[in-house]
């Protein structure tokens, strides 16, 4: 398990984590249908929709590494889907 607002730092979908974080506290990301703060926990197989301004990106996480270099970042998620 991983929070929120860390996996979306490590995964690289979003450059900073307090970036993250207030996105994650203003309502801006839903884990499984449900609106989710920084500390909610994501495992794989956990579906993500991410609103940013006018744009929302829906992923599956795949996997949930503690550390991970900038070339396996993508590995972590799977995009199912993408609205403007």
């Amino acid at each position: 398990m991983l929070r929120v607002d860390k996996f979306l730092k490590n995964s690289r979908l979003i450059k900073r984590r307090t970036v993250a974080k207030e996105a994650a506290d203003g309502g801006r990301i839903d884990v499984n249908g449900r609106t989710a703060k920084a500390g909610t926990e994501v495992v794989p197989g956990d579906i993500m929709t991410i609103a940013f301004g006018n744009k929302t990106l829906k992923i599956e996480i795949l996997a949930i590494p503690e550390t991970v270099r900038k070339e396996q970042a993508q590995e972590m998620y799977r995009v199912i889907g993408e609205n403007e």
